[in-house]
């Protein structure tokens, strides 16, 4: 494999393919020669290619109409959700949050991933407040000694 001169000192490749220490790559955020290729060619085009896929969606062009629509409506990534949920004060508490979220599942208030969501927050929080407590009994024994 052989290297490219992109202007840096140190332009090697290892035999892996994979950049030689010192050698970064491209930085972060260049883009690659085609797509900027590709808009140059589409610069100042796009109000002409929308009104061209509106245009085909009003005559019935189903993939004009997908592409249309998305623009207008998109699907909906996430949503807020809306259920009773204990205060969680200590990492005990956990439990007892786990136990509502499963409620709500049951009882339809929310959907599985809705819910996989919900606890992924509670465990992070979990997490947090256990820190906490941990941090707050080495100080403690920290102040004893």
């Amino acid at each position: 494999m052989s290297a490219r001169n992109n202007g840096s000192t140190t332009e090697a490749r290892n035999p892996d393919g994979t950049f030689a220490q010192g050698n970064p790559g491209r930085p972060r955020g260049a883009r690659h020669r085609i797509t900027r290729a590709v808009e140059e060619l589409l610069e100042g085009e796009a109000e002409g290619i929308t009104r061209k896929a509106v245009e085909l969606a009003l005559e019935g062009d189903a993939t004009a109409m997908r592409l249309c629509l998305e623009r207008i409506a998109p699907a909906k990534k996430d949503a807020p959700v809306s259920f009773d949920l204990p205060a969680m004060e200590s990492a005990a508490d956990a439990t007892k949050a786990a136990q509502a979220v499963l409620r709500a599942v049951s009882q339809g208030d929310l959907t599985p991933s809705e819910a996989a969501s919900v606890m992924a927050l509670v465990e992070s929080f979990r997490r947090a407040l256990e820190t906490e407590e941990l941090e707050r009994r080495v100080t403690a024994l920290e102040t004893r000694t």
